[in-house]
């Protein structure tokens, strides 16, 4: 191998290993929270309401803040607004263990920031640097953020358990200090992101579009049902009799599952004339799932791995629909903006209203039959979506 040829399959591989820490960080240091929910309820005495807008912090700096990240890359590049990401990711894990309650909220909010930029800009890295290997990186990737996700979440307890909450809070900081390290060897480069990243919404003929708002309400619905369960599944476990542990692991293997579509959907896609049997299968699994938890909780590991794959493939489906039923990068980047802002508004509701409900009636089974019955409205959505459709 030539030296230049050997270079540039050195810095490929720096790059890939650079994108796999950073989607490492895009899920965990959010989801490792909720099994760790009922020790930091009980030190500050909050109200399951209050519990919940931990959890839905980060869903609103998703839904403010994604449609601008465009813009942060392109005055700064790529390279170091991803970097920026990971510092206020970084910041917002070591404000949150801090110990003050303001410090939790303050914290989580500054993560999601961090996360909210992130999610955006990688894929735009990917196409710019991957042209050709789209899938396979996004697949490797899926993969990255499910395994760190899962792991956190099943070691959260036990850290817990033998440090504290905020130790085990705080144990996440080694993925973006880790990434971090890793990532200062790209900011030599200062590149634009791709021209159907998101951008800041606006009004036009795609927010005047039947089939804009069904991808749209699609992919929200998805992602409102998605985060709700991961705010809340280990409680909902823990109330039906589990012990925190258990909860903790059924919530890892729950975002272990949300990676299998990654590596599966794309070769199936290829083979269907559209993606209505899909989108409508992906939503009546985490319908079913939702249902199960409710009825029969004593089978939580399989309503684990279907709601998991449910929403997996149902968020992986919503965000394909971008660039499938657009017909140029500039459609594309407004339904972006449109679907991601008003997607995460949608999704930062569900936690704590869903909080607010159990407060209310002083149990899960409302919450879960809603939750389902959003579930058969993304079916509908996702049917519609699925034709075979441009704006």
């Amino acid at each position: 191998m030539s030296s230049p040829t050997h270079r540039q399959a050195v810095s490929n591989a720096a790059l890939v290993i650079g994108i796999l820490l950073i989607a490492a960080n895009l899920r965990a240091p959010f989801t490792g929270l909720p099994p760790l929910l009922g020790p930091i309820q009980t030190e500050f005495g909050l109200s399951t309401l209050a519990t919940g807008a931990l959890t839905t912090l980060p869903l609103l700096a998703f839904a403010l803040l994604s449609p601008f990240s465009a813009l942060l890359a392109r005055e700064y590049g790529l390279e170091r607004a991803l970097f920026g990401a990971l510092a206020a990711i970084a910041l917002g894990i070591a404000l949150r263990s801090a110990g003050a309650v303001w410090c939790l909220y303050a914290g989580t909010g500054i993560l999601g920031m961090g996360i909210a930029v992130g999610n955006v800009l990688l894929p735009s890295l990917v196409k710019r640097d991957f042209p050709h290997h789209i899938a396979s990186i996004t697949g490797a990737y899926a993969l990255a953020m499910g395994v760190a996700a899962a792991l956190g979440s099943a070691a959260a307890i036990p850290l817990a358990h033998a440090w504290g909450w905020r130790s085990a809070l705080l144990a996440f900081l080694v993925l973006p200090v880790g990434a971090l390290a890793i990532w200062m060897t790209q900011l030599g480069g200062r590149s634009t992101p791709v021209a159907d990243t998101a951008t800041p919404p606006h009004g036009g003929k795609v927010w005047h579009s039947a089939l804009a708002w069904q991808v749209t309400l699609f992919l929200g619905l998805n992602s409102t049902i998605y985060y709700v369960v991961i705010g809340w599944l280990p409680t909902i476990l823990t109330d039906a009799g589990m012990s925190p542990t258990q909860a903790g692991s059924l919530h890892g293997v729950l975002q272990l599952a949300t990676a299998i579509p990654g590596l599966l959907l794309g070769p199936i896609l290829r083979r269907l004339r559209d993606q209505r049997l899909a989108a409508g299968l992906a939503s009546m699994f985490s319908a079913i799932a939702l249902t199960g938890f409710w009825a029969m909780p004593q089978l939580s590991f399989v309503w684990s791995i279907l709601f998991g794959v449910g929403t997996g493939a149902g968020i992986i489906l919503g965000l394909s629909f971008i660039g499938l039923r657009s017909g140029n990068a500039r459609q594309a980047a407004t339904l972006s903006g449109m679907s991601q802002c008003v997607g995460y508004l949608l999704a930062s509701v569900g936690p704590m209203a869903i909080g607010a409900i159990h407060d209310a009636l002083g149990g899960w089974t409302v919450s879960l039959i809603l939750c389902a019955g959003l579930a058969v409205v993304a079916t509908l959505m996702g049917i519609l979506a699925g034709r075979n459709r441009r704006l």
